[in-house]
């Protein structure tokens, strides 16, 4: 761990990952309880949860391929001086009548943030080499449980102690410190990318091709993409595994607070309470995979994590109906954190190894659109089904697709990853075949 926070240029971008995530956590608190105090309104609420996760279905594979396109770092970097930019006329909001400004705004943020995820993923294994590859996702990990533990905690105190303009300033310095931390990023030369024309293979500036030409090639391009996806069994093993805990969160989501209320006979202290602490036990998983990465194999992280998330996950549901203890559940909380970040670190070192670099953006993107899309679904089908199934119901459901989609990857991925490998050793020329 000491070893991959001894690489400057991931120091860089992890403690601006830190400062950013944690100015996002105390807006993204303080907004919606500023929206509902101020209009009374479930609806205006709900709305502004809703514009901010538009963009993500609509742009996320998209935005991927502007990102293999282009430098990932200054790509990141623009898009922070834009996000900072961006949360300017949200200082003009002081009343009701003003409040349609946020809605906008929410949706430029998030539609600009599209980019900064896909490029981070795809540029991290630039500041690292291979093996530390876990520890530095450990670590990115551990940094966004730092950033909700604090940010959540201090996104509703600000508000009350500040007001909105404040926390509005805050988030919009987390941005500009991001910006200066990728600055100081220095990568070697051959890590920039070129627009490089199809004909001839050289570099050919944007203004001498017609807007119909850009299209045509970024299409081409996305589609490239989404044919690795499909053409290689291990991502399209990933992806199963992905939809399906996306689904569960969506479920999750939506019947968490149904289940606090209805088994727990508990109140919105105990549901926030309850998100709160779950961040405790994936800082604590992030702490201890970033110590052992080097140990540990990503099929097995993915495989192992899900599989003990959801078999927690069941515990949380059922014990409650025999033994009536708010501390119990708690503390199982705080547990399933440490698989839950297991699975993810996996994941996205998995993706980091088997992908090319020069399709990561377009794979990332696509990662999270789907994420988004299943995560969408799953909160249609809890809100569909949540009255006539029952919370307990639902949530054995979710709890059962993380463990068979973990015993799926337990069972399968070793397998397909060693055949890509025999694959690609065959393919090899005879005297470049490692032994």
């Amino acid at each position: 761990m000491f070893a991959t926070l001894r690489q400057r240029n991931f120091v860089l971008l992890w403690l601006g990952g830190l400062i950013s995530q944690t100015g996002d956590w105390l807006l993204q608190i303080g907004l919606p309880v500023y929206v509902y105090l101020l209009t009374g309104s479930a609806l205006a609420t709900s709305v502004t949860l809703i514009v901010a996760f538009v963009p993500n279905l609509l742009l996320g594979s998209v935005a991927g391929v502007f990102v293999d396109r282009w430098d990932r770092r200054l790509t990141m970097l623009i898009a922070n001086l834009l996000l900072a930019a961006g949360l300017l006329p949200m200082l003009l909001i002081h009343d009701k009548s003003t409040l349609w400004i946020l809605y906008p705004v929410l949706f430029f943020e998030a539609a600009v943030d599209q980019f900064v995820q896909p490029a981070q993923n795809a540029l991290l294994p630039h500041l690292v080499g291979e093996e530390q590859l876990i520890t530095a996702n450990s670590l990115t990990s551990v940094s966004s449980s730092v950033s909700r533990l604090a940010g959540a905690a201090l996104g509703g105190i600000l508000l009350a102690a500040l007001g909105l303009h404040a926390t509005i300033l805050l988030d919009l310095i987390s941005f500009l410190f991001v910006a200066v931390m990728l600055w100081l990023i220095r990568l070697p030369a051959n890590t920039q990318e070129e627009f490089i024309t199809e004909e001839t293979g050289t570099a050919a500036p944007v203004s001498s091709r017609s807007l119909a030409e850009i299209w045509r090639k970024l299409g081409a391009e996305w589609l490239d993409g989404m044919r690795l996806l499909f053409s290689q069994s291990p991502l399209i093993l990933l992806f199963v595994v992905m939809m399906i805990t996306s689904i569960g969160e969506g479920v999750f989501g939506v019947m968490l607070v149904i289940f606090v209320r209805q088994v727990l006979d508990a109140s919105s202290v105990v549901y926030g309470s309850l998100l709160s602490v779950q961040a405790i036990g994936s800082l604590l998983g992030g702490l201890l995979i970033a110590q052992s990465g080097k140990r540990l194999a990503p099929a097995r992280l993915i495989g192992f994590g899900c599989f003990l998330f959801g078999l927690i996950d069941l515990l949380i549901v059922d014990l409650p109906l025999f033994i009536h203890s708010i501390w119990l559940v708690g503390a199982l909380f705080i547990l399933v954190g440490i698989p839950g970040v297991g699975a993810i670190v996996g994941l996205r070192t998995l993706f980091q190894n088997i992908v090319e670099d020069r399709f990561r953006g377009r794979i990332f993107g696509a990662l999270m659109a789907v994420s988004s899309l299943m995560t969408l679904l799953g909160m249609v089908l809890a809100g569909s089904l949540g009255d006539r199934l029952g919370p307990v119901l639902l949530l054995n459901i979710q709890g059962s697709g993380y463990a068979l989609s973990g015993l799926l990857a337990l069972l399968t991925l070793g397998r397909l990853l060693a055949k890509r490998a025999g694959a690609a050793q065959k393919s090899l020329p005879e005297d470049e075949v490692i032994v």
